[in-house]
């Protein structure tokens, strides 16, 4: 009975392993890849990577960022709106700034007021007033030599009818009197000629004072609203209503870094590829008027022709597609610019890495 057993048991082993062997022996064909890998379309490429950015004359995407700093109150477009030059994008609570502004407006108007007041010297009712305490003097003065003559007649005539005290006194009277005339006439043309020319211009640098500072805070509270430079379209808005920014942009909690409030493009007519050649390979890339490249993009089939643009002549450290501020590097790149018409690629959109392979014509 045991021996049974163990002969079973054999025989049941070998029969796994035979069933085993069979299933791990079938060949199951490899399955049809999603797309082709990608592959050099020249008999001599040079392979680097590129990214997808707008077409610019010179530079990359409009990254826009505040000059001011604040909450921000609206969001007055948004991502893929074309929009054109002068067209407000977004609004910085301006509450403080309009308190500011008004109250220099005010001091400006102010200084004008006393400025034109100054100007507008003399004033009719002021000098009225003046050419009366000259009548009034002239008429003091005629007075006193009156009261004078008579006292002196009758002392000449009798000399103990009036001391000579009394005579002594009215001709000092009219020595007064005369004074007082003089100091009449003395004011009454001080006040008809007006306003120094001294206190006209120290009013007038007041007042150019005054009206400066209130043409920089009007021009700094016009910066709380913040407008497009230029005809494109709104790729990125990094902000909504109620964030801060600054001038160093908005705080992104997930990368936990600064970013540009806002990122523009050109109208996406077409688009641009920068691409980056490893600095070994600088010396075999062909002369501008013979280069010719196309682009692959990932995770496609799809490949386009590119139109070569320029080349940025500067190498730089192979970092700007990573994003990375701190990684170290010893690869150095030299970017150079394609573009291709946007028309028909609906899935292609700035900030895509691609693969593009540079040939020679």
């Amino acid at each position: 009975m045991r021996n049974k057993i163990i002969f079973g048991l054999a025989l049941g082993g070998i029969i796994i392993g035979l069933l085993s062997a069979y299933i791990l022996g079938i060949q199951h064909p490899a399955q049809t890849p999603l797309f082709k890998p990608v592959s050099s379309p020249y008999e001599s490429a040079i392979y680097s990577n590129g990214i997808i950015e707008s077409s610019q004359i010179a530079g990359q995407n409009i990254n826009i960022f505040p000059e001011v700093a604040g909450a921000v109150s609206q969001v007055l477009v948004h991502e893929g709106q074309q929009v054109s030059a002068g067209t407000p994008l977004l609004a910085i609570d301006a509450t403080v700034q309009k308190a500011s502004t008004e109250q220099l407006r005010l001091q400006s108007e102010a200084a004008l007021s006393l400025l034109q007041e100054l100007k507008a010297q003399p004033r009719r009712e002021t000098l009225a007033i003046t050419k009366a305490q000259v009548d009034q003097a002239q008429a003091n003065l005629k007075a006193a030599r009156d009261q004078y003559d008579k006292r002196r007649a009758a002392f000449e005539m009798d000399p103990k009818s009036v001391s000579k005290d009394v005579v002594d006194t009215a001709m000092d009277a009219v020595g007064q009197a005369a004074t007082s005339l003089e100091v009449a006439n003395r004011q009454y043309a001080l006040t008809k000629a007006g306003s120094w020319s001294y206190d006209v211009a120290n009013q007038q640098k007041q007042y150019e004072a005054a009206n400066q500072a209130y043409l920089a805070a009007s021009a700094l509270l016009q910066k709380y609203v913040i407008k497009a430079q230029a005809d494109g379209v709104v790729l990125t808005v990094n902000a909504a209503p109620g964030s801060y920014v600054s001038a160093l942009g908005s705080y992104d909690s997930y990368t936990q870094g600064n970013n540009p409030l806002l990122i523009m493009g050109t109208p996406q007519d077409y688009l641009a590829v920068r691409c980056y050649i490893d600095e070994i390979l600088v010396a075999r890339l062909p002369a501008a008027a013979h280069i010719r490249a196309q682009m692959s993009i990932r995770g496609t089939d799809l490949k386009v022709p590119l139109e070569f643009v320029r080349v940025q002549p500067y190498v730089s450290p192979k970092i700007e597609l990573s994003n990375q501020r701190q990684e170290k590097v010893d690869l150095r790149v030299l970017p150079v610019i394609f573009r291709f018409p946007k028309k028909g690629l609906d899935m292609v959109y700035p900030g895509q890495q691609v693969d593009v392979y540079i040939g020679q014509k």
